[in-house]
């Protein structure tokens, strides 16, 4: 069974963008939040996999951290149909790798800026990335595309 193509736009925004989902429940609908906050990026060196968490194969390079993107159009872009996706409106920035690296194979949003925190989605990488000393993880604009099909 799929989801209706309004419907996977409704949910991505209600995510993404904190935006209202009509028709929800009751006559207000299903509601963003009173403040939006901000979705957690991650880098993984394995799958978390559906019964994973934020913290399920992350990675550990040093000076590694969870990047902060807001939940609203300044952070994320809706668009499309069959399939609609979400995708970072601004590059995702992680920190560079200082002495201890390791390989990225997939990455994942999520809900906490550190510990085990909710895992909302996540996805392999095209091609696995090599982190060593030096080296500056990151995701040009649209890179951290998010599909509902």
């Amino acid at each position: 069974m799929s989801k209706g193509n309004t419907w996977e736009s409704d949910l991505l925004l209600l995510v993404f963008n904190n935006t209202n989902a009509g028709l929800i429940g009751d006559a207000t609908g299903l509601r963003g939040s009173s403040t939006a906050g901000s979705l957690y990026v991650s880098l993984h060196t394995a799958d978390p996999g559906e019964t994973g968490n934020q913290g399920t194969s992350e990675t550990a390079y040093t000076n590694y951290l969870r990047v902060a993107v807001a939940r609203s159009s300044a952070g994320w872009t809706i668009s499309g149909t069959a399939p609609t996706q979400s995708a970072n409106a601004a590059a995702v920035n992680f920190a560079q790798c200082g002495a201890t690296g390791a390989t990225i194979t997939h990455f994942a949003v999520g809900t906490d800026s550190s510990g085990t925190g909710k895992l909302l989605y996540s996805g392999a990488l095209t091609a696995s990335l090599a982190v060593s000393n030096g080296v500056t993880p990151s995701f040009a604009i649209g890179d951290c595309a998010i599909t509902e099909d």
